[in-house]
């Protein structure tokens, strides 16, 4: 693949717009580098709405969903899950996601957040301006820690508290990190300038010796030709840390293959290994309390506004595009997911329409910054119905126990969104197109979009997250089968998990 392949990114036109894939590694404090006020201010806010979505929304949203006997277990889960992967992501999640080692998996040169204080930055996606480092750790810990507590929706009311601690670390170690790493870990935009002027950056890619040996031949060359040659070989040096399936050219804004499409794949070989709830088909397994269900779909919607505009990393008129995309593919797809219900089971009903926008807000995640307003309502369209068709006729038809429809909604949403971004961040169809970081001016130059090379980038992404989630996960529940054990006992299932796992009841 040609260095051109992999220096794609989108624009906002008028703006320097934002890099390919959602997310940036963290860089050194260079002499040009600017730290924004603004950006920084809107991140923390960002970080904090991605908190409240899932604690308490997505805890709520689970919540209500299972009968009044499991209510606190999966209060728990979420709420213990979410202060674990913290931790963990603090102790070496962080390091292992955004530092350089394989283009699969990262190093520990950032273990416990070593060389990490309030002094050091991080690049956002224009080149020269940064944001302080502990704000962007903090931003990437609530994704690490809600992607995880997604599988929980999967394996509820039946699964050892134990079982779940030991599968939510293996899972985080060895699905979560390394995905994050492969999509969304590079050199960062000033890697890409080589230039006297840009030294500190140079160095930081591609090393010392091999930047003082870059800009030598720079100076040597002749002609354009051979200006262009080394900038080539160069551009690959550099693209030589890159995660794996960002040298693909993989398209994911906020977390469509990282969190979606991995934590729902997880789903399904957590509902398929653990085997069906006692009762499941025979006995009522109604939600239990739809209102705390739409107060947590409610807060799930807010806080989705952090998780996906705040992939940006700056605030500017592309947040406010990503914003307005996630509002209306999430309500098209309630509108879609309701009157497809209303036609096919004789009634609209409000679960369906808080599924409806779930599934809205996990599809568009891939594309909200990539793809324009019309695309965005046509992606919540499909999501909406091709998701009530995965969680009414697909589950029935293959039989399988997913409590919550965490593979229904997150990863066929997931899938979907993915593979429409590939399609609709063409300019044609008023997508943002993605920037040639070779052009002298960054903020105007575009590279031709190719459907074949782009959807394949997609389908490569798509896949791989199936692959990784899906042996990792396995595999994850082998090891907890023979340490813990995996599911409770027929007599506990039958009780309830919140008597017979923590000792409390909710309601009285």
């Amino acid at each position: 693949m040609t260095f051109r392949a992999f220096t794609r990114r989108r624009l906002l036109p008028g703006a320097l717009g934002l890099a390919l894939a959602g997310l940036l590694p963290a860089g050194s404090a260079f002499a040009a580098a600017t730290v924004n006020k603004g950006d920084t201010t809107w991140m923390l806010i960002a970080t904090i709405l991605v908190i409240l979505m899932t604690i308490p929304g997505l805890a709520l949203f689970y919540g209500g969903l299972v009968r009044a006997k499991n209510v606190l277990s999966v209060l728990t889960q979420v709420f213990i899950c979410f202060s674990l992967i913290g931790i963990l992501w603090v102790l070496y999640g962080y390091s292992i996601a955004f530092t350089g080692g394989t283009a699969f998996f990262g190093g520990l040169s950032k273990f416990f957040l070593a060389g990490v204080d309030v002094s050091t930055l991080a690049a956002t996606f224009s080149k020269e301006v940064y944001v302080p480092e502990l704000t962007y750790v903090m931003f990437q810990l609530t994704f690490a820690a809600i992607t995880p507590a997604l599988i929980v929706g999967a394996f509820a009311e039946r699964m050892k508290f134990k079982a779940v601690l030991l599968f939510l670390v293996l899972w985080f170690t060895f699905a979560y990190l390394p995905m994050a790493h492969m999509v969304w870990f590079w050199a960062g935009p000033d890697a890409y300038t080589l230039s006297a002027d840009n030294l500190d950056a140079v160095k930081a890619a591609v090393g010392e010796q091999a930047a003082t040996d870059f800009l030598a031949k720079l100076a040597a060359a002749a002609d354009d030709a051979a200006k262009a040659t080394v900038l080539a070989d160069y551009g690959n040096a550099v693209n030589a840390s890159n995660g794996w399936l960002f040298n693909w050219g993989a398209l994911d804004f906020a977390g469509g293959t990282v969190v979606h499409i991995n934590a729902g794949v997880a789903g399904l070989v957590c509902a398929l290994v653990l085997g069906k709830r006692v009762g499941y088909g025979k006995d009522a397994m109604a939600p239990h309390s739809l209102t705390l269900t739409l107060i947590g779909a409610s807060l799930l919607w807010v806080g989705w506004y952090g998780f996906n505009a705040g992939s940006n990393l700056e605030a500017n008129g592309l947040t406010a595009l990503v914003v307005l995309n996630t509002t209306i593919a999430t309500g098209a797809a309630a509108l879609a997911w309701t009157f497809g219900e209303w036609v096919t089971r004789g009634h609209p009903s409000l679960l369906g329409a808080a599924s409806g926008a779930v599934a809205g807000l996990v599809a568009i995640t891939p594309a909200c910054g990539w793809v324009g307003p019309a695309a965005a309502i046509l992606i919540g369209l499909i999501a909406g119905l091709v998701c009530l068709w995965a969680v009414v006729w697909m589950k029935a038809r293959f039989g399988y126990d997913d409590s919550l429809d965490v593979f229904g909604v997150h990863g066929v949403g997931g899938i979907i969104g993915a593979l429409l971004t590939g399609i609709f961040v063409n300019p044609a169809l008023g997508g943002s197109g993605v920037t040639d970081y070779l052009a002298p001016d960054t903020s105007t130059k575009l590279l031709d979009y190719a459907f074949g090379t782009q959807m394949t980038a997609q389908i490569v992404a798509v896949l791989t997250a199936v692959v990784v989630s899906g042996v990792v996960s396995y595999l994850a529940l082998l090891i907890c089968k023979a340490v813990t054990g995996l599911r409770v006992s027929e007599a506990e299932e039958r009780e309830g998990l919140d008597i017979a796992s923590h000792g409390e009841r909710a309601y009285n």
